[in-house]
């Protein structure tokens, strides 16, 4: 079976993130949760509490393993051995950047495809960032993310009130 990853920020972890990840790892043998250090994002959360949290929400997968990378997404598959690099598309609007990105990868390495999953039409509209923000202004994110996230969110957003 082939081996893909699935790469991002996960700042947090989402339900959407979880629902590609549901969907890629019914059709793969082995998914790779890829966390990437991104030195351009400021994220909130440090890899290791992003590692912890997605490692908490994935249990049920025995196919899922997580790590991180710094660099490229096509070298760290390369580097794994994937053939396969996984991204959700939320809506039209995803699609131009995805697309340059997978046609780019392509050309660095012509061995490893992109594959496009679309997450559940609940959560279309759902990013991280989104979900970072609802926290900041006291708004409930409980359908949004687990249980898990939620609390770190809270901890991490709302320790200075």
């Amino acid at each position: 079976m082939k081996l893909a990853i699935y790469p991002g920020t996960f700042d947090p972890v989402t339900n959407g993130h979880l629902d590609i990840l549901k969907r890629a790892a019914s059709v793969f043998g082995t998914v790779y949760i890829a966390v990437a250090q991104n030195m351009h994002k400021n994220p909130l959360f440090t890899t290791e509490e992003r590692i912890a949290m997605i490692q908490n929400c994935t249990s049920q997968y025995p196919n899922v393993k997580i790590d991180h990378f710094k660099g490229l997404a096509v070298e760290y598959a390369q580097k794994v051995g994937a053939s396969v690099i996984i991204r959700g598309l939320r809506a039209i609007s995803d699609f131009d950047y995805e697309f340059q990105m997978a046609l780019m990868n392509r050309h660095m390495n012509d061995n490893i495809d992109t594959v496009f999953f679309m997450p559940h039409e609940d959560y279309t509209y759902l990013s991280s960032s989104t979900v970072r923000e609802i926290v900041r202004f006291g708004g409930n994110v409980s359908e949004f993310v687990p249980g898990i996230v939620k609390n770190e969110l809270i901890r991490k957003l709302r320790s200075n009130e």
